[in-house]
C-alpha cells in the first residue's frame, strides 16, 4: 500500500488543500486484495463487494446490525481484574487498560436485550478486537448473566462468537468458564427457549469446545474459521495432510457440524425466522401481523 501512502494521499491533500485527510479512507481486501473505499465497505457491512469475503466486524456494529432499534446493553458483572497477578512481557492489568482504551469496551463481550424482527432476544456478541475475543472470568460471567436474563424475559438467547479461546492470563480460572457457560446454556434450554449460535471468524479453542457447539441451530458466516486446535497442530498430531478448506464454515456445513452458512446481510432475517419457528405455535404465527408463513411439505403417502 506504499503507492497509496506516498502518492494517492498526498494528491488528495493537495486537491483538498488539507493536511488532515483520514488515514483509513481505503481498505484492502485480505482475500482478493481489491482496494475498497471505506464508505462502500460500511454499506456492505464489511463484506468485500468484489469477492464476497467477510471481514471481521466490531462487536458494537454487530449488535446494531442484528437487533431492532431500541435495544439496550447491560453492565457486565464485576470480576477481579487480575486474580493471578499475571505478567508476561506486560502486566495483565496494563493489557486490560490498553484494550479498554482502544475499544471503549469493558471486556471481550457485549450483552444486549431487545428484539430481532419483533421477537424478544438476548444477544451476546464477542469482541475479537478486545484481546482476540479471549474468554476470561468477565466473559464467563457475562454469558451467565445473558442466560439468566433470557430466562427472566422468556426470550431467545443468541450468541455471536469470535474468539481465540481461553484467556491465558487467567489460567485455570479461564478454563473454568467452559463448564459454567455450558450450565448456563442448559438453563435456557430447560426453560424451553431457543439458543442460537452464530459462528464468525475466528471461533477456536475453549469457546468452540464449550457453549459454541451446543446451540439448537448453528449458523456460520461464509469462510469463517471454526475449530479447536490449529490446523498445523492437528497435522503434526495425526501425521496426515488435512483436506482442503478444513475448519472453514463450508467444510463444517458439508460434514454436519454447522446447520447453515448465511451471508452477513441475511443474518438478521434468518435469526428472526428461526426464533419465530422455535417459539411461536403455528396458528399464532400465521395470525401475527406481518409474519412470514412458511409452508411445510405434506407427508408422502406410503
Amino acid at each position: 500500500m506504499n503507492w497509496l501512502t506516498n502518492y494517492v494521499r498526498p494528491k488528495i491533500r493537495t486537491l483538498l488543500g488539507r493536511k488532515d485527510v483520514p488515514e483509513n479512507l481505503w481498505h484492502k481486501c485480505p482475500a482478493c486484495e481489491q482496494m475498497i473505499f471505506h464508505r462502500e465497505l460500511e454499506k456492505t457491512l464489511r463484506v468485500c463487494p468484489s469477492c464476497g469475503h467477510h471481514m471481521r466486524l466490531p462487536a458494537k456494529a454487530r449488535i446494531a446490525m442484528l437487533m431492532d432499534e431500541g435495544y439496550a446493553t447491560i453492565e457486565l458483572p464485576a470480576v477481579p481484574q487480575d486474580p493471578l497477578h499475571f505478567r508476561d512481557q506486560k502486566r495483565y492489568v496494563d493489557r486490560l487498560k490498553a484494550a479498554r482504551a482502544e475499544t471503549e469496551l469493558e471486556d471481550a463481550i457485549i450483552v444486549a436485550h431487545g428484539t430481532i424482527g419483533a421477537y424478544r432476544a438476548v444477544v451476546a456478541v464477542f469482541a475479537f478486537e478486545f484481546m482476540g475475543g479471549s474468554m476470561g472470568t468477565a466473559v464467563g460471567e457475562a454469558l451467565v448473566a445473558a442466560a439468566r436474563l433470557a430466562v427472566l424475559q422468556q426470550a431467545a438467547l443468541v450468541v455471536v462468537t469470535a474468539s481465540g479461546g481461553a484467556r491465558m492470563q487467567e489460567g485455570v480460572l479461564s478454563l473454568m468458564q467452559m463448564p459454567r457457560t455450558i450450565i448456563a446454556v442448559q438453563h435456557v434450554k430447560d426453560a424451553g427457549l431457543p439458543y442460537l449460535v452464530v459462528l464468525t471468524d475466528p471461533t477456536t479453542g475453549g469457546v468452540t469446545a464449550s457453549f459454541a457447539m451446543l446451540g439448537d441451530v448453528h449458523i456460520a458466516e461464509p469462510g469463517a474459521l471454526i475449530g479447536f486446535a490449529g490446523a498445523r497442530v492437528i497435522e503434526q498430531t495425526v501425521r496426515e495432510k488435512l483436506p482442503e478448506g478444513f475448519q472453514r464454515a463450508e467444510y463444517l456445513h458439508a460434514h454436519g457440524m454447522v446447520d447453515l452458512v448465511v451471508k452477513r446481510a441475511e443474518l438478521k432475517q434468518t435469526l428472526a425466522r428461526l426464533i419465530g419457528l422455535l417459539t411461536e405455535p403455528a396458528a399464532r404465527r400465521a395470525a401475527r401481523p406481518g409474519a412470514e408463513v412458511i409452508a411445510l411439505p405434506a407427508p408422502q403417502a406410503d
